[in-house]
C-alpha cells in the first residue's frame, strides 16, 4: 500500500490516502454562509482521499471566530450543497466537521442574540482577533444548565442531518482544540457535580450522547471523530488525559466508527498515535507536521490507513498529483491563511 491506494472508511470511498485536514480560512459571510469563492477553494482540491471540511457551527451560539460557516439555517444548507456539488463533481470525497467553540469565542463574531456556553464559567486564558475591535480576551461563558444539555446533542444531531442533506458524504465530530466536547471532557474545564462531569464516564457522556446523536442520523459508517489527547491549545487541561481518552476510545471503538483522526504530539504525556492504533486499527487517520516521504512509510508501514495535511493542501491544491509526479511543494503565505478575499486562497496554481 503507499498514499495513492484506494481506501475505504466505513461507507466512505477513498481515491487515495491523501486526506484534507479541516481548517479555519474565515472566508464565509458574517451570517455564517458558504461563498462562491469557498464552493472554488473546495474544488480545487477535489483530489484529495477524502476533504475533512473547515469547523461548521451547529448553531449560532456554536460560532466564536469571526467568518466562520454554519449549517443550521436554510441558506447555509444550500450553500454547502454547491460545495459538496462541486467537489463531486471532481469525483471527490467530502465530510462535515461539526464544530461547536463552547467558551472559545467573542461575542463580537457571534450575532446578536446568541450565547458563549460551557460546562463550567471558566474562561480561557487567551485572546482571539475579531474584525471589529481587534484582538480581545476571550468571553467568559454560562455555564450550562442540566436542562440545557439534551438541546445541545440535538444541535449537533440536526446539523448531521443538514451535512447529509447539503450533500456532505459524512460527518466528524470535533473533540479537541479545546473546543465544547473537549471542555467536557476535561478536569480544568469541567467543574461540574452532576452527570455531566467528576468521573471519567461522566466528563465522557456529552461527547458520546453527541456522537450516538450522529450516528442515528448517518450511521456509524459515516461519522468519525477528532481527537488530540493532552493538546493545551485554547487553555485547555486535563489532570490525566491517558485515562479520559482510552476510556472515550473504548467506548468509541464499539459504536465502530467509520475512522478515527488523530493529531500527534510528539511531546505530550501520551502517544496519541498508539493510543488509536489500538482502538481503532485499520481506521486510522494520523495529522500534524508529516513530509509526503514520511506519510507514505507509515501507511506502508500498516501504521495508518491515511495521513491528513493541512498547510500541503493550502497551498497544493493538486497535492496528489504533485505526489505521484513526485513535483517540488509549494510553501503558502501565512499572511493570507484568515485574510478575506481570494489571495492566499484560491490563488494558488497547479503545478501543471
Amino acid at each position: 500500500m503507499d498514499l495513492l491506494t484506494p481506501l475505504e472508511l466505513g461507507a466512505l470511498h477513498l481515491r487515495n490516502r491523501l486526506v484534507m485536514a479541516p481548517m479555519t480560512r474565515s472566508r464565509a459571510t458574517t451570517d455564517a454562509r458558504p461563498t462562491a469563492l469557498m464552493v472554488e477553494y473546495y474544488r480545487q482540491r477535489a483530489g484529495a482521499g477524502m476533504i475533512i471540511s473547515e469547523g461548521i457551527a451547529p448553531s449560532a451560539d456554536g460560532l466564536g471566530y469571526c467568518r466562520t460557516p454554519g449549517i443550521y439555517t436554510p441558506e447555509q444548507v444550500e450553500g454547502w450543497r454547491e460545495v459538496t456539488a462541486a467537489v463531486h463533481g471532481e469525483g471527490g470525497c467530502i465530510v462535515a466537521q461539526i464544530m461547536h467553540v463552547g467558551r472559545v469565542a467573542s461575542h463580537y463574531n457571534k450575532p446578536a442574540g446568541s450565547h458563549t456556553v460551557a460546562p463550567s464559567a471558566i474562561p480561557a486564558k487567551a485572546k482571539m482577533y475579531t474584525d471589529q475591535a481587534g484582538m480581545q480576551e476571550m468571553d467568559t461563558p454560562r455555564a450550562l444548565e442540566l436542562g440545557e444539555i439534551a438541546g445541545l446533542v440535538e444541535e449537533y444531531r440536526q446539523a448531521t442531518l443538514n451535512a447529509l442533506e447539503a450533500g456532505f458524504d459524512g460527518v466528524e465530530l470535533h473533540c479537541t482544540s479545546g473546543y465544547l466536547p473537549a471542555q467536557f471532557l476535561s478536569t480544568g474545564t469541567n467543574q461540574r457535580d452532576d452527570a455531566y462531569g467528576g468521573s471519567v464516564a461522566n466528563r465522557a457522556r456529552f461527547a458520546l450522547e453527541v456522537m450516538d446523536a450522529m450516528v442515528a442520523v448517518a450511521g456509524a459508517d459515516r461519522v468519525g471523530m477528532r481527537i488530540c489527547p493532552d493538546n493545551r491549545f485554547n487553555d485547555l487541561a486535563d489532570d490525566d488525559p491517558q485515562e479520559t481518552f482510552e476510556y472515550l476510545l473504548e467506548q468509541a471503538a464499539a459504536r465502530k466508527l467509520a475512522y478515527l483522526h488523530v493529531i500527534r504530539m510528539p511531546k505530550g504525556r501520551v502517544d496519541n498515535i498508539a493510543l488509536g492504533q489500538r482502538y481503532f486499527p485499520g481506521r486510522l487517520i494520523a495529522n500534524e507536521s508529516f513530509d509526503l516521504q514520511e506519510a507514505e512509510d507509515a501507511v506502508a508501514a500498516g501504521e495508518v490507513a491515511a495521513v491528513s495535511f493541512g498547510r500541503a493542501f493550502i497551498a497544493n491544491p493538486d497535492l496528489a498529483e504533485r505526489w505521484r509526479a513526485r513535483l517540488p511543494l509549494a510553501e503558502f503565505d501565512i499572511a493570507t491563511l484568515y485574510s478575506p478575499g481570494p489571495e492566499g486562497y484560491t490563488s494558488y496554481p497547479p503545478a501543471v
